[in-house]
């Protein structure tokens, strides 16, 4: 696998034992670990059928942004987004994982499989602005309505 250092250890940081998670990146044959939302991050969860769209509108106008995760079967994507995004974010079927959830990490390098990274932590903390992804995710819904509805 492919994680550098800073990326690792900046995931690693929220860990309750951040050693214990670089052993169970580097061990488990899964690659994954079960870190706690809220400290660094939070992360919002959209639904694929938007959340691939979203990204693509954010990739647009951002050189790079936060970290995003694409969960089993790419059904559905995880943006990293600051901590306390959660506790206020109101739509319709997104969710969020801040203060007292967990979630499911892959090791920082993990591009294939599932769980995986479509875009991999920096290493610096870089996170999505929410209010930048709350414009791409009204754009990316707008492009969908409009594509369903000339089919």
């Amino acid at each position: 696998m492919t994680g550098g250092k800073t990326e690792v250890a900046w995931l690693a940081s929220v860990a309750p034992d951040p050693e214990a998670c670089r052993w169970e990146w580097e061990r488990n044959p899964r690659g994954v670990a079960l870190l706690p939302a809220g400290k660094a991050w939070d992360v919002l969860i959209l639904p694929g059928v938007l959340g691939h769209p979203t990204l693509d509108v954010l990739t647009r106008f951002l050189d790079r942004p936060g970290p995003v995760l694409a969960g089993f079967g790419d059904e559905r994507l995880g943006f990293f987004v600051p901590p306390g995004t959660a506790a206020c974010w109101l739509g319709t079927g997104v969710s969020s994982a801040g203060l007292g959830t967990w979630i499911v990490v892959p090791y920082p390098g993990r591009v294939t499989g599932r769980p995986r990274w479509l875009v991999t932590p920096d290493g610096s903390g870089t996170l999505t602005d929410p209010s930048l992804l709350e414009l791409a995710m009204h754009e990316a819904a707008a492009a969908v309505a409009l594509e369903e509805e000339g089919r």
